[in-house]
C-alpha cells in the first residue's frame, strides 16, 4: 500500500468527520431554541411560569400568606392594538386560585392576530407561579374594533414559602408582552369572538 493511498484514506475519514461533526452542530443549532424553552419551563428559569392543569390545580390547599401580585402588559409597536389589565394589583392567598382579566383592543380597520410572550419578576417566582387557563397559549384574533376580555386562571404553589430564596418574597409581577402573529391568517376566522 503505498504513502497516497493512506494519505488518501485518512483524508476521506477526516473530511467524514467533519462533515459529521457539521451536521451535529446543524442540528444542535435548530434544537437549541425548542430545548431551551422546555428547559425555562421546567424550571421557571428567566421568570417562565408553569403551565398545570385543572386536576394538578384542585389539589393545591390554600395557605394564610396573602401576596401582591402585578399584572404588567406591553403591546409591539407592530401591532395596532390597545392591551390592559382590568386591575392593576391584586392580593391572593397562596395556594388559591385566582383570575385576572385582560382587556384587548384592535385598533386598525383590519382583523390582526396577535400572540403574547410573558414572564415573572422576580425572576425566581416563576417556578412557582402556575397558569391553569392563558390567552397566552394560544394566537388571539381581533376583528376590526373589537375588544375582548381575555382570562387568566392562576395559583402561587405553596412551596415557595419553603424555598429559602424565594419564602419572603410579598410580590411576584407577571409580566405580558403581545406581538402581531407571523402570519395574520393562522388563527381561524371564528376564533376571538367573545
Amino acid at each position: 500500500m503505498s504513502v497516497e493511498t493512506v494519505l488518501s484514506g485518512k483524508n476521506r475519514r477526516s473530511a467524514l468527520m467533519a462533515g459529521l461533526l457539521g451536521l451535529g452542530m446543524l442540528g444542535l443549532g435548530f434544537a437549541a431554541v425548542p430545548l431551551y424553552e422546555v428547559f425555562c419551563r421546567v424550571t421557571g428559569y428567566g421568570g417562565t411560569t408553569q403551565r398545570v392543569g385543572e386536576a394538578q390545580a384542585a389539589t393545591v390547599q390554600a395557605t394564610t400568606r396573602v401576596m401582591a401580585i402585578r399584572f404588567d402588559s406591553n403591546v409591539n409597536s407592530a401591532l395596532p392594538w390597545s392591551f390592559k389589565p382590568e386591575q392593576a394589583v391584586d392580593h391572593v392567598t397562596v395556594g388559591a386560585r385566582d383570575m385576572a382579566i385582560f382587556l384587548a383592543t384592535n385598533n386598525s380597520d383590519q382583523p390582526v392576530v396577535g400572540t403574547a410572550t410573558f414572564n415573572v419578576t422576580p425572576l425566581l417566582a416563576g417556578q412557582y407561579f402556575n397558569k391553569i387557563q392563558c390567552f397566552c397559549f394560544s394566537e388571539q384574533l381581533l376583528k376590526p374594533g373589537q375588544t375582548v376580555r381575555m382570562p387568566v386562571l392562576y395559583y402561587v404553589d405553596p412551596a415557595i414559602l419553603d424555598d429559602p430564596e424565594t419564602k419572603d418574597i410579598k410580590e411576584i409581577t407577571l409580566s405580558y408582552t403581545f406581538y402581531r402573529a407571523l402570519d395574520d391568517q393562522t388563527v381561524d376566522a371564528g376564533k376571538g369572538d367573545s
